[in-house]
């Protein structure tokens, strides 16, 4: 959750986040995963299929970008610490639990900036921040209350 928290803060003052935080996260979150898997053919698996869910999202970003809103991709329609964060939180949960919290972070990240739009700084999304309060709000959850576990599925 310090790596969650130190992204967002990042992210929230300045749309700037030290690269390394996204490899630490991803590794940290890979091995808790790594850790409650019940097979490695599974876990390697889940993770494929979660990469190529990213590449595909990112792709479809890359090509709306390119064809339909005519601007540049990286740091204009897309950070390239947002992809990173996804790629992290890719490697830290089966496929079906990812895909859920992936769309529900979104959809936070969404509801977040359009409260938020008035205060904020700068124009542009702090998607990763808002993300990173989305999945500290959900990891300190699941770790205080007796709730299901994130890796079941």
């Amino acid at each position: 959750m310090f790596l969650l928290g130190a992204i967002c803060l990042q992210d929230f003052r300045e749309r700037k986040v030290y690269w390394f935080l996204f490899p630490f996260l991803g590794m940290v979150l890979c091995t808790i995963y790594y850790g409650v898997a019940v097979d490695s053919i599974v876990f390697l698996l889940n993770i494929a299929l979660n990469m190529i869910f990213m590449v595909v999202v990112v792709l479809l970003i890359f090509l709306y970008a390119k064809i339909i809103a005519k601007q540049k991709f990286v740091n204009h329609s897309l950070g390239l610490g947002d992809m990173l964060f996804f790629v992290a939180i890719a490697l830290g949960f089966p496929t079906v639990t990812f895909l859920i919290l992936f769309v529900n972070a979104l959809l936070f990240s969404l509801l977040g900036f359009l409260v938020l739009k008035g205060r904020l700084h700068q124009p542009t999304v702090p998607l990763a921040g808002f993300m990173s309060v989305f999945f500290i709000v959900l990891l300190g959850y699941s770790l205080f209350f007796k709730t299901p576990s994130l890796y079941v599925y």
